[in-house]
């Protein structure tokens, strides 16, 4: 049988260590518990974990090669599939190991399978979950297996998956509102780069050769309209390529997402994205908004699995996903640990709106900050769908008065020469 060593407060709430012996980190931590201890860590001592025999080798050795090779990481959609169905049968009763086996089962080959196959011969070991979830933590993060881990401690494993379950739909449902929000105007970007090329390419030299034919006195708009045209196919003189200007215009399209991801890969550069993003206009506000919901939710759900408030603020703000946010809620971790207030360093720092701040405020004040966070995410991913909609329903006519604009500038730079060619052949 496994040993466990744990760190468990006294009736007297001091710390004291120790050893139990257990066949996994659940029935150690009644164990400890039934002795009138809290435990606040429950890890397997090394070199005591349960020996497996040659039948049970082998059969890790199958399971471990049943995986195959799998190319990426594990989408949000399966994992949040999965964390709702091991939700449900940790409610139902089903041992741990059990419920990830069926799991592992059902589950077709590719990274999740794989990666569930290794957390099931870390728990068969006499690992935690949350200790065989850190492990893999391209599928796990940091947020996820420290509240896994406070589940396990306080021994209530399947109301956290189900908040976490729930965390992880809503931070998709939200995903998804922004990006379907993104859809229309890019389809609309890439389809009008297509025609315009085309324009550009067959169409306006056609009218060209007509205006030189004739010898009309074209006007500035034609002018600039032709020499555009010809950059495009690359026909000027100073063109180095056939096609130089539908190169370099899909060229910018394409490279400019992989510049700012690499720019991005730096502190110094996330962070001036970050700034920049907040103040664009009409977008800035969409993503500020997102932001407070998302931060909100995850200190939200961490203080209300048990995860110690500074430790919960540290995993927030390095899953905060903005870099001005990020700085923001590691000044509210400093002054927390120095016994100051939350709500003082980010009303400072001016990142959420005054209303948010009395909120956390008051959930202080009341002790209920958990709830209270909540109730602020609810909130702010209401007013997200309304800003998405509003996006959207501004996106649309602004479209249509740029490619309307578009047109009426080609269609008065061909009828201009074309009027006065009409004018000179009357005459």
């Amino acid at each position: 049988m496994p040993t466990f060593t744990y760190e468990a407060l006294n009736p007297a709430g001091k710390s004291q260590k120790g050893t139990i012996e257990a066949a996994n980190s659940e029935e150690a931590v009644q164990k400890i518990k039934a002795e009138g201890y809290f435990p606040t860590s429950v890890r397997p001592q090394k070199g005591k974990k349960a020996a497996d025999g040659e039948g049970g080798a082998k059969k890790k050795k199958k399971k471990k090669s049943g995986g195959g090779f799998s190319i990426g990481g594990v989408s949000a959609k399966h994992l949040t599939l999965f964390t709702r169905q091991l939700s449900t049968l940790q409610d139902a009763g089903l041992p741990l190991l059990r419920s990830l086996n069926i799991l592992e089962q059902q589950q077709k080959p590719g990274p999740l399978k794989n990666v569930l196959l290794s957390v099931c011969e870390e728990v068969e070991g006499g690992s935690s979950l949350s200790e065989a979830m850190a492990k893999n933590p391209k599928a796990f993060n940091k947020l996820y297996t420290k509240m896994v881990n406070a589940g396990e401690i306080g021994g209530v494993l399947d109301i956290i998956l189900q908040r976490l379950a729930e965390f992880m739909e809503k931070s998709q449902r939200l995903k998804r509102q922004i990006k379907g929000a993104m859809i229309y105007p890019i389809v609309v970007v890439i389809i009008s780069m297509i025609i315009l090329s085309a324009i550009m390419i067959f169409i306006i030299p056609k009218f060209a050769e007509i205006f030189t034919e004739f010898g009309v006195e074209l006007p500035g708009i034609t002018l600039w309209l032709m020499n555009t045209s010809a950059w495009f196919a690359g026909t000027l003189p100073t063109s180095r390529f056939p096609g130089e200007g539908v190169a370099v215009m899909f060229g910018i399209a394409v490279l400019t997402p992989i510049v700012l991801k690499i720019i991005r890969l730096s502190k110094p550069g996330r962070a001036a994205t970050d700034i920049m993003l907040l103040w664009t206009p009409i977008f800035g506000n969409l993503v500020k908004k997102s932001s407070i919901a998302r931060f909100s939710r995850t200190l939200g759900t961490l203080i209300s699995a048990g995860v110690p408030i500074l430790e919960a603020v540290t995993i927030t703000s390095q899953t905060s996903g903005n870099y001005v946010f990020e700085r923001a809620l590691m000044k509210v971790h400093d002054s927390i640990r120095e016994g100051e207030s939350f709500a003082g360093p980010l009303r400072e720092s001016k990142t959420c709106d005054a209303i948010v701040v009395n909120m956390i405020d008051v959930g202080e004040e009341t002790g209920e900050m958990d709830a209270m966070l909540l109730k602020i995410a609810d909130n702010y991913d209401e007013e997200v769908d309304v800003a998405v909609q509003s996006l959207t329903k501004l996106i649309e006519p602004l479209m249509i008065v740029v490619l309307g604009g578009m047109v009426l500038v080609i269609v008065l730079a061909m009828f201009l020469p074309m009027v006065k060619m009409i004018e000179s052949l009357q005459g």
